[in-house]
């Protein structure tokens, strides 16, 4: 029993590897008979469907059970006689379907088997799959985490380095830490860097006429008569350094050398008109012939007739002859106050000429025999705005003539001067006279780019505009007026007043006749806009006022000059033509109607006042709309001491009913004046 029972399940067993055809066939009832060559089929079936079997178990990876082991058991018993294997058959059926029956629950479970170890492997490698990403997931966490605490790390590396700074010896790469960014700082030659600094309070820093090396004992009695006992800081400063530049007379500079040129910046009423008239006149004592060897260009007449009026009182009684060229005269009549005509040839009659560019430049393209060719002194009063405005490049006529060459032969040629450059053997051979330029203003620029068209030789400066230390109580020192642009008379005030346009009138009016101010200098910034304010306070009443402007003839500007400086004008209203350099002696107050566009028009319209250490107030009725930008342009110039002063509108009333009556007259005699001007 126990021998058929394997042969039946090693059959099965067959029957299921090789197919279920099989399996079938030996169930049926053909099964049960011998049938000729059934042993030769069986091993053939039992050969090849095992050995597709072993590939189907081989494809699927199944692992080998107790049926597959009984297979190959049968394979042993198949070596036995056929006769056994029928025999066993026929004894015992029922045993046989127990074996399928049993054989077939052996399937089953193998089947039920490999699938749940498909299943499990599914899942592992799901699970596996899902802890991969869980993992990934966290190594990605960890990392970020890992990351920001790095920024954290740095950024607090970069604070504590901060605070911390490491020394200069590291050097840090690949440093991308925010540093402040610096301003760019502009670079100055060394004569604008390193200026020679000049004492802005006058009164403090007087200087005795005597104890100034090198003047004249002539020139000492000269100062004495007019009154000067003591100079002021500037011309201390500046008086000794054109005087050394020409120790050795006008005709060669110091050891033969060119001497320097010389720019002062000093602010209005601080004496740089007489600075540089004392060592010209000086210089120029001991002269032979009369050749023009001093230019002063100014950009104004009223300045240019100044000046030569200064020169004037320290040239009488020394032989030197001053010329005025401004237009005032006719030009034939200027011809002949510069040169005469003789058997020879022409010859000067001017030592000094004081002109303005226009007329210069005529004179020095029409007039015959006016030559600049021994000129030694070239003065440039106001020299920023000659600067600015160039005048038809009449700076560089004015160089181009002074290096002409004279068609002449003699003597003279031997003098000849050519321009200048490097000093070598043979440029020193002849001697000749250099020419030095003196730049003086209030305002002067700093921008080297604009100073270069002067075309200066190793310049000095003179200036007032630096930083001062006071000593308080405590012995500290306090540093005051750094960075400033530009000076401003010590004892002047500054005050400005917001209001609208309607008032403006209104406000001049309560200053004259309310605050009873005296000897009034009052700016606009047009010749119309002057003349109406002339003709509305003239309207009004009550104070005596006249105007002061280029639609003026010269005759009237200058006795409406002399009436304001004896005290019969106690309003004069002007453009800017007395802004620049004009000094008009007693102005107590200045009073910007029409509040300036620039700041070097706003520093010499208040230079008119608190001239020569004195005393004065200037006032700026500032437009609300105007008011911020105003006081951005006075603190961009380091002007800060500026004070609002607001009046109220109730003082304002009293003047209204007054006002409306002289509007109505204005608006009669501006009709009548254009009427006039049609007919």
């Amino acid at each position: 029993m126990a021998g058929s029972r394997q042969a039946g399940l090693a059959l099965r067993a067959l029957g299921a590897a090789g197919g279920e055809g099989e399996v079938s066939g030996g169930a049926g009832p053909g099964a049960a008979g011998p049938s000729p060559g059934g042993g030769k089929r069986k091993r053939e079936s039992g050969e090849q469907p095992g050995a597709q079997g072993q590939k189907r178990l081989k494809k699927k990876q199944r692992p080998r059970s107790s049926s597959e082991e009984g297979a190959g058991t049968e394979e042993a018993a198949d070596g036995s006689t056929a006769s056994k294997k029928k025999e066993n058959r026929r004894k015992s059926k029922v045993p046989q379907e127990r074996t399928e029956a049993d054989s077939e629950e052996d399937i089953n479970q193998q089947e039920n088997r490999s699938s749940l170890t498909n299943e499990s492997s599914k899942r592992k490698k799901k699970d596996e799959e899902t802890e991969g990403a869980e993992t990934r997931r966290k190594e990605n966490s960890e990392r970020a985490e890992g990351n920001q605490s790095t920024k954290e790390e740095l950024s607090l590396a970069a604070s504590e380095e901060e605070t911390n700074p490491p020394p200069s010896s590291l050097v840090v790469l690949g440093d991308y830490d925010r540093k402040p960014v610096q301003k760019v700082q502009p670079f100055l030659p060394q004569w604008l860097a390193q200026p020679k600094l000049v004492q802005k309070r006058i009164k403090d820093n007087l200087v005795p006429i005597g104890e100034v090396p090198g003047i004249h004992p002539r020139l000492l009695k000269k100062l004495q008569m007019n009154g000067i006992e003591s100079f002021f800081p500037v011309q201390a400063e500046v008086i000794p350094a054109i005087l050394q530049s020409a120790s050795n007379g006008y005709l060669m500079g110091q050891g033969g050398y060119r001497p320097k040129d010389i720019c002062v910046s000093a602010p209005t009423g601080s004496g740089k008109t007489l600075s540089f008239v004392i060592p010209i006149v000086q210089v120029l004592l001991d002269r032979v012939v009369c050749q023009v060897r001093a230019l002063v260009v100014l950009p104004t007449k009223e300045l240019a007739q100044q000046v030569s009026k200064v020169f004037n009182i320290y040239t009488d009684g020394t032989g030197l002859k001053v010329v005025l060229i401004t237009g005032q005269k006719s030009f034939a009549k200027e011809q002949e106050m510069l040169v005469q005509k003789k058997v020879t040839g022409y010859c000067s009659l001017a030592d000094i000429i004081v002109a303005t560019p226009g007329r210069l430049t005529d004179h020095i393209s029409q007039t015959p025999g006016f030559s600049l060719t021994q000129l030694r002194f070239l003065i440039i009063d106001e020299a920023d705005r000659m600067i600015d405005d160039m005048h038809q490049n009449c700076l560089n006529q004015i160089v181009k003539a002074a290096f002409q060459v004279e068609n002449g032969s003699g003597s003279n040629v031997l003098f000849q001067r050519t321009k200048p450059g490097p000093i070598t053997a043979a440029s020193s051979y002849c001697p000749q006279i250099p020419l030095q330029k003196l730049l003086f203003s209030a305002t002067l620029t700093q921008d080297p780019e604009k100073l270069q068209q002067l075309d200066l030789f190793q310049p000095r400066l003179f200036t007032s505009a630096y930083s001062e230390k006071n000593t308080l109580g405590d012995g500290t020192e306090t540093e005051q007026d750094t960075n400033k642009k530009y000076t401003l008379p010590e004892g002047l005030s500054q005050c400005y007043v917001p209001c609208d346009l309607n008032s403006k009138p209104l406000l001049l009016l309560h200053f004259m006749l309310t605050m009873k101010f005296t000897r009034v200098l009052c700016f606009t910034n047009s010749r119309e806009a002057s003349h109406r304010l002339f003709l509305l306070v003239q309207a009004f009443g009550g104070v005596t006022v006249a105007e002061f402007s280029s639609r003026l003839p010269p005759n009237e500007r200058q006795r409406t000059m002399k009436e304001f400086e004896q005290g019969k004008i106690q309003l004069l209203i002007s453009t800017d033509a007395t802004a620049r350099g004009i000094d008009v002696k007693g102005v107590n107050y200045v009073i910007n109607y029409d509040a300036p566009q620039f700041i070097r028009t706003y520093v010499h319209r208040v230079g008119r006042t608190a001239r020569a250490g004195k005393a004065g107030v200037a006032f700026s009725l500032v437009l609300r709309i105007q008011e911020r930008r105003f006081l951005r342009m006075l603190k961009d110039a380091g002007i800060q001491d500026i004070k609002k002063h607001p009046v109220k509108g109730n003082s304002l009333k009293p003047l209204v009913q007054q006002y409306e009556e002289a509007l109505r007259k204005l608006e009669k005699t501006v009709k009548s004046e254009r009427a006039q001007k049609r007919a």
